[in-house]
């Protein structure tokens, strides 16, 4: 079914009455991998290689300037850290400095640090030989080596122990090290992309990350930003993922109501985009029409449980700056922002509703 897409308000909000029956209507053809990059790209050019960006979804400024980022250090072999919030993408970011690299023909492996048994990190990174431990009955290639002349991202690494951080700090630098229970040195060229979640520096002020490590992977760093800062994304996130299961789940559906739409663009998806590709996967779970149906009541659900009386000090912070937030209707800048309100910089604010878990939308 064609028709046009209803357009959102510029500032991601609904201030009028949602007309009755009105829908946001699913284009003929799939959204596929509808991108910063492609949606700012010159009229009639075809994209080449190196302006797609494979997955990432969304023409939003805060996320433009990610990918302008990404092409900018793509091309050297410098070590890429990127931070952001769980479930921002943070992979397809690693995925897309690879992909726009010199390095994008040889094999990209990504390994997540907090999946892997802290005593079996090692062997899984620079590999061992046989006997080097119990149950080793067989030498084993580490990430590092099998990677060898491409790009290894590095999920969650803060998580690496403090006894291992040595060792990846010599094969940062040097591009040597040896297998556990081996003399031999073992040179290698990997180009290597970090990602986390925690504040690294504050690891590092608390002895729990070496400083030298921290400032090797920090030459670059890039911070994807939560999906509350890039809200005009969600529309093009939500047809892209209800394209994406419709046709995994091989049902037609033509249209979103713009009831569902205002809801799902509010909401203020704590576990961003990794959150909306759930909610729209169960929402497509559910339709049986062709309109999709969301269970928004669950959304209502979420909402509701944020709003606790404080039983701690820590609640009670919470809840105060939840207050504030709401009455500045989630404006943390400028003279009557939250910041200003509740006697903060700005950085300091957000600094506590990351502590704390408070989104901006309130």
């Amino acid at each position: 079914m064609a028709g046009q897409m209803v357009a959102l308000p510029n500032d991601g909000g609904f201030g009028s009455p949602v007309p009755a029956g009105c829908h946001f209507f699913l284009p003929d053809q799939p959204l596929g991998e509808r991108t910063a990059a492609s949606s700012s790209s010159e009229d009639n050019q075809p994209e080449s290689e190196f302006d797609s960006f494979k997955g990432i979804v969304g023409a939003s400024p805060a996320l433009q300037e990610v990918l302008d980022l990404v092409r900018t250090v793509a091309p050297t072999d410098s070590t890429v850290l990127i931070e952001g919030e769980t479930g921002t993408g943070k992979e397809l970011i690693a995925q897309a400095v690879h992909t726009h690299s010199k390095r994008r023909h040889s094999p990209f492996m990504k390994l997540n640090c907090a999946a892997i048994p802290a005593g079996l990190l090692e062997s899984e990174l620079f590999g061992h030989e046989k006997g080097a431990f119990t149950g080793a009955l067989a030498r084993k290639i580490g990430r590092f080596e099998a990677v060898n002349h491409g790009t290894l991202f590095l999920d969650e690494i803060g998580d690496i122990p403090l006894e291992l951080q040595a060792k990846l700090l010599r094969v940062l630098q040097e591009g040597e090290f040896e297998r556990l229970g081996s003399t031999q040195t073992i040179r290698v060229n990997v180009r290597l992309v970090a990602a986390t979640n925690a504040d690294l520096s504050k690891m590092v002020s608390e002895k729990r990350f070496r400083n030298d490590l921290y400032y090797r992977l920090n030459v670059f760093p890039v911070s994807v930003p939560p999906l509350r800062d890039r809200v005009e994304d969600i529309p093009l996130l939500v047809e892209h993922f209800v394209a994406r299961y419709a046709k995994r789940m091989q049902k037609h559906i033509e249209a979103i109501p713009c009831k569902v739409m205002e809801a799902l663009t509010v909401h203020p998806w704590p576990g961003n985009v990794r959150e909306l590709q759930n909610f729209i996967e169960r929402s497509v779970i559910l339709t049986a029409g062709t309109i999709l149906r969301a269970p928004l009541e669950r959304l209502a659900q979420c909402v509701a449980g944020d709003v606790l009386e404080p039983v701690t000090l820590e609640d009670a912070e919470r809840c105060h700056i939840r207050k504030i937030l709401a009455q500045t209707k989630g404006v943390i800048g400028g003279p009557r922002g939250a910041a200003t309100r509740l006697g903060l910089k700005r950085s300091t604010l957000y600094f506590h509703m990351q502590r704390l878990g408070i989104s901006r939308m309130v």
